[in-house]
């Protein structure tokens, strides 16, 4: 049995685009002991997935705020005991950050990555034993899935990938969310303005969800998200303003969706890994490289790119393809 350790720590999107690698591992090595080290934010992503065995949180973002207290620590420290417990095989940090390779160091193995013509910050690659030449012209996870490949010496693949996660099977009552006719989820957040997809847009595309007899659901994690699902609810009578959820809550009512429509967001990422029909709409960022990665069965769509807004009514003829 081979004991593979995977390090992708975050964000949500990056975590998601490590999903695959799972799957291609079981295919070549179908016996393996797979873990994974990943930010305590979003640790419910690798918990979807029902072959990872055992997953180490880290807190980086939150350890950094408290250096100063013996609590963070004690939790470093408890971390480093738990990843050295038993030797791995192979640590394979798909990341490629400093962080990343130095929490990798804390494993007991040999370390793969990406060498230093391969990476943002080109120091994280003296941190490895083995390193690897793969181009940034390709989607992440085509990079992700190559890394792991050349780390595991088995051919890259080539065809869809299987992100392998199912969503729970999670109560909705007692969250107190009305849900009696056919939703579409709006993933409307996203970690900087520049990426937003206009509000008047929502409220348009709600108007024409109304007409297919379809709510519109909107999720939120800020404040200022909050306000803006408040707004476009506001403004018509079919939206769902929703409570703040945990990933895993938000999994299982993206899984149920007729469709999700996102911005640039890591959920626009889950909804395709979860195998909903999505629309993801980019604005200040080139979906080649970053946008949703369509799985083996249910569509994904990219729309937009860099100072280039997509129209609501681009996004209801795609959407009356995926419903075809």
């Amino acid at each position: 049995m081979k004991r593979i350790l995977l390090v992708k720590t975050s964000s949500l999107g990056d975590v998601i685009h490590n999903l695959p690698v799972i799957n291609d591992i079981l295919h070549h090595h179908p016996d393996a002991h797979i873990d994974w080290v990943v930010e305590e934010a979003f640790a419910d992503i690798p918990r979807l997935h029902p072959k990872v065995k055992n997953i180490h949180h880290v807190a980086i973002r939150r350890w950094r705020k408290n250096l100063l207290k013996q609590s963070t620590w004690h939790e470093i420290r408890e971390c480093k005991h738990l990843l050295s417990a038993q030797p791995y095989d192979a640590i394979i940090d798909t990341q490629g950050l400093v962080k990343s390779a130095i929490i990798a160091c804390g494993a007991s193995g040999q370390r793969y990555g990406y060498d230093k013509h391969s990476i943002r910050e080109s120091f994280a690659s003296h941190f490895y034993q083995h390193t690897y030449n793969i181009s940034y012209q390709q989607h992440a996870v085509a990079r992700n899935r190559s890394l792991v490949a050349q780390s595991l010496g088995y051919i890259v693949p080539n065809g869809a990938p299987d992100y392998g996660i199912h969503a729970p099977l999670l109560e909705i009552e007692p969250l107190n969310i009305k849900i009696n006719s056919p939703y579409v989820i709006g993933l409307h957040g996203t970690s900087r303005d520049s990426k937003l997809w206009p509000e008047l847009h929502w409220i348009n595309l709600a108007a024409a969800l109304k007409a297919q007899q379809l709510k519109l659901l909107l999720p939120w994690a800020s404040q200022a998200e909050y306000t803006r699902a408040l707004r476009i609810a506001s403004a018509a009578t079919n939206v769902v303003v929703l409570p703040k959820l945990r990933i895993a809550q938000l999994a299982s009512l993206i899984s149920k969706a007729r469709y999700a429509i996102g911005v640039d967001t890591g959920l626009s990422h889950l909804s395709a890994a979860l195998s909903t029909p999505t629309v993801a709409i980019y604005t200040d960022t080139n979906p080649e490289l970053t946008g949703v990665m369509a799985g083996a069965n249910a569509p994904a769509i990219n729309l937009g790119n860099i100072n280039v807004i997509p129209s609501v009514d681009e996004v209801l003829k795609v959407l009356e393809t995926l419903s075809t």
